[in-house]
């Protein structure tokens, strides 16, 4: 894997936070990169049944691997301001120096809803972010600032515990018009799977942010988050989808969406073939990898696996002996 990082995506959706730690180490020690652990107050769905706190399970994360480690990721907009992000962020960057980088994204109604704020339709969301990652980046020079802008005010104030080198900051999104603009503010992108033409449309508005702002496009990480469902039969891989991972096959987007009580019950309409194009279910690791290559061979230099199902370890074993070893870039 010369220089590639393949990682574990930490659902907290689906794991306890001690079981999502002990499964994070276990990864690394079988040939995985980092971590991704998601940011989330509720899980898509209740059969998921959990979501812990991002920031504490990281901590730990931190104490118990090697590796990088983020979160994939976090909305500075609402139910937190962008101060406690870039606080929050710095700190686990000063404590495990060289291995944080910070994932921001616009958010979704099922975690950011909480607060009783007004939801704002997309674009204002993403205005909202990119306003927020002006904050974040000012606070992470470690000098003291002040803001005043369209949604957030910030009165005069430092972080007083910095890393040495500020956290990568990372922008998610599968929308060209929010690439093009991730590329000209900040370091990376992050996106999820989706067809091989719509990521290249993606990564061409981004390295044209970038080449506009005077950066190389090159030397800026493209991540990606790909789910998957592996089992030691194609039956058991489907039922872990179809039951452990529902909101994978539905064809809309789900940003609005408030409640998991509501996609449950969204869940019921959703059948196998929903997820073509969209998730690999197979019981054949050869079939996964060559459908994580194929992201791979697109020009993406980190990708963080989540196995929808609640046989990790057992996933992990199998792919550490027949998939990672025979990924190339």
């Amino acid at each position: 894997m010369t220089g590639l990082q393949i990682g574990y995506a930490a659902m907290l959706e689906q794991f306890h936070p001690t079981e999502a730690v002990a499964i994070s180490a276990y990864a690394e020690q079988h040939g995985f990169s980092g971590v991704m652990a998601a940011d989330h107050f509720q899980p898509w769905v209740p059969q998921q049944g959990q979501s812990a706190f991002v920031w504490n399970v990281l901590s730990a994360i931190g104490e118990r691997t090697t590796g990088d480690m983020g979160p994939g990721v976090t909305a500075p907009t609402f139910r937190w301001h962008p101060a406690m992000v870039a606080q929050a962020s710095a700190t686990l960057a000063a404590m495990y120096p060289g291995r944080h980088w910070l994932g921001l994204g616009s958010g979704e109604a099922l975690n950011e809803h909480i607060t009783g704020q007004y939801w704002p339709e997309a674009p204002e969301r993403i205005t909202r972010m990119f306003e927020a990652i002006d904050i974040i980046k000012k606070l992470f020079t470690g000098k003291d600032v002040k803001h005043s802008g369209q949604f957030y005010k910030l009165e005069s104030t430092r972080l007083w515990t910095m890393p040495e080198t500020p956290p990568e900051i990372l922008v998610a999104t599968a929308g060209s018009v929010t690439a093009k603009r991730a590329g000209r503010t900040v370091d990376g992108l992050i996106t999820v799977g989706a067809p091989l033409e719509k990521i290249s449309g993606l990564f061409a508005k981004f390295d044209e942010g970038a080449r506009e702002a005077g950066k190389d496009p090159s030397t800026m990480p493209k991540v990606l988050q790909l789910h998957m469902s592996w089992a030691p039969t194609d039956e058991e891989a489907l039922t872990n989808a179809m039951v452990e991972w529902p909101n994978g096959g539905m064809k809309f987007p789900k940003g609005d969406i408030r409640s998991p009580f509501e996609l449950e019950q969204m869940a019921k309409l959703v059948r196998p073939e929903d997820f073509e194009g969209r998730m690999v279910i197979s019981s054949d690791p050869d079939e996964h990898r060559a459908y994580i290559q194929r992201f791979v061979d697109l020009g993406f230099d980190r990708v963080y696996l989540h196995n929808v199902g609640r046989n990790q370890r057992e996933w992990i074993d199998v792919f550490a002996e027949h998939v990672l070893p025979k990924l190339t870039r």
